[in-house]
Parts: C-alpha cells; sequence; structure tokens
C-alpha cells in the first residue's frame, strides 16, 4: 500500500505567486505581466503584504526577476504556436502557475503538462475546485514524486505526452535544490526528445558573482532554504551550463543574461526597476 499524500502548499511556490501579484500593486505601469491568479490560490492572510519577504522596495529586484522569467516563457510559448513549432507545453516545477487559466486562447491550441510533487499539485487541484476555477479541457495534471526518484518522462507519456511530437519544456526556479547528476539526466532526458524541442531553464550564478551590495541578501535566502530543509545545492556559472547542456545532447543552448531580460522588459522605467544581474539566469536549450 502506498503512503498517503500529503496535501501542502509549497511555500516557495506561494512566495513566487504573491510576488506576481505585488507587481501590479507596488510597481508603476506599463506592468511585465498581469497575473493575480496566484494570489486568489494562494488566499493568504490579510497582512500578507507586511511580510518581510513582501517588502515592495527590498524585494524589488528578486520580484523583476520572477516576472520577467516568467514573461520570457510565455513570449517563447507563444511565438512557439504562432511559428507553428511545439504544441506540447510541460511545466516541471509547475507550482502555481497560472498560464493556462489566463490565456485559455492559448492553452487551448496545446496539450499542457503541470509537472509537479503529489502533495503540491493536490493542494492546487483543491483551490482551483474551491474557487470554482476550471483549466481548459487541455491540461493535464502529473503527479510526480522527484524525491522519490519518479521517471516524469514515463508519468508524461501516461498522461498522454507524445515523444514523436516536439515540446516545449520549462524548468524555473528548480534547478539549485538539484545535485548535478540529477541536473544531467534531466538535460538528457529533454534532449532526448523530438527534433525542434525546447528548454527553457532557469540556473543560480555563484553568489560571489553578484553585486556586492546584493550579496548578503542572497546569503541570507540561502541560509533561510537550507534552515527550511530545501538548501541550494547547485550555482553555475553560464558557460558551465550551457556546455552541460551542449554534453546532453542538445544542438544549440543559449545563455539568456538578466540583462539582456532588463533591456528587453524594463527599458526607460521610471522606476528604476530590473531584475538583478548575475543572480538567476536562464538557458534556451534547442533539440
Amino acid at each position: 500500500m502506498s503512503a498517503p499524500v500529503t496535501v501542502a502548499a509549497d511555500s516557495t511556490a506561494v512566495r513566487v505567486a504573491l510576488w506576481r501579484a505585488l507587481h501590479l500593486e507596488a510597481d508603476a505601469a506599463p506592468h511585465v505581466i498581469h497575473d493575480d491568479v496566484g494570489l486568489k490560490l494562494a488566499a493568504p492572510e490579510g497582512d500578507w503584504r507586511a511580510r518581510p519577504d513582501m517588502h515592495p522596495q527590498h524585494t524589488a529586484p528578486f520580484r523583476a526577476s520572477i516576472i520577467a522569467r516568467s514573461r520570457f516563457i510565455e513570449d517563447q510559448v507563444i511565438d512557439g504556436i504562432k511559428a507553428g513549432a511545439a504544441r506540447q507545453y510541460v511545466l516541471l516545477g509547475a507550482g502555481l502557475d497560472s498560464f493556462a487559466l489566463r490565456r485559455p486562447d492559448i492553452a487551448a491550441q496545446l496539450a499542457i503538462f503541470e509537472v509537479d510533487q503529489p502533495g503540491h499539485q493536490a493542494w492546487k487541484q483543491q483551490r482551483l475546485a474551491e474557487l470554482g476555477l476550471t483549466p481548459p479541457a487541455s491540461v493535464h495534471f502529473v503527479p510526480v514524486d522527484f524525491e522519490a526518484g519518479d521517471d516524469w518522462l514515463k508519468k508524461l507519456v501516461k498522461a498522454g505526452f507524445r515523444t514523436d511530437e516536439p515540446a516545449m519544456v520549462t524548468s524555473t526556479g528548480v534547478s539549485m535544490y538539484l545535485t548535478h547528476d540529477a541536473i544531467v539526466a534531466m538535460l538528457q532526458q529533454v534532449a532526448s526528445l523530438a527534433q525542434g524541442s525546447q528548454l527553457v531553464m532557469t540556473f543560480l550564478l555563484p553568489i560571489e558573482m553578484a553585486d556586492p551590495a546584493l550579496q548578503p541578501v542572497l546569503r541570507m535566502g540561502e541560509a533561510g532554504a537550507a534552515a527550511s530543509g530545501t538548501p541550494f545545492i547547485s550555482y553555475f556559472q553560464p558557460q558551465e551550463i550551457v556546455n552541460l547542456a551542449l554534453a546532453a545532447g542538445f544542438s544549440e543552448v543559449t545563455h539568456i543574461s538578466a540583462d539582456a531580460l532588463a533591456e528587453r522588459y524594463f527599458a526607460d522605467r521610471p522606476d528604476g526597476l530590473r531584475p538583478p544581474a548575475r543572480c538567476e539566469e536562464l538557458i534556451v536549450a534547442t533539440v
């Protein structure tokens, strides 16, 4: 008999969702992304804005990083649809992602697979039901116990994923918790997908590469993650993660820096909001 699934919210996913909502409240227009669905799902206490990790000014750089990566990924997905490329969208560690709810027009053109830990995913589905929010029929929830070594690709196929068709795969805010071997295995699995498939993945750069003014805050975040039982394990310099992806079998890998995201989404903002350089950045890897 399998162990019962503990239904609970993932605290990191909740924080990310609240930062996306805070962007609409604390930051000036134009907003990089419009997402308050996660706030409805999280249903925090009324004083959630007073939490230290929600301070509008102190958390601004990290909030900007979250909304930048969210917007970039959504643009990649939409561009792929327009180009007639991938019709499958896989979110590894989906958290409280709300793309399918906010963009049902795009979601209807995709087979979307939200992959997450069973307990976290069950909680999200419970909250969706409580709120009367029904995702499009194209959304498939795929519970995968990564800690127990579940094969996420096999679970995907069982849920209807087609390995003979290209897919867009995203992994955001996950790699820092994985060992080097686990990251290599994940890269190799995605690289084994059909030609034209693409992976967008975030990674953390070594803290000493960040702006000196931000390093104490980053060290505090690192210590907090360790204290909560989810320590940051993996950091990469950009060329290291690019080389790792190429060695895994991708034909092309592009590093997307925080400065590039800032230029694309935050140029000429009067409030100075922008993601911090050399903290969390992305790669786009094509099969």
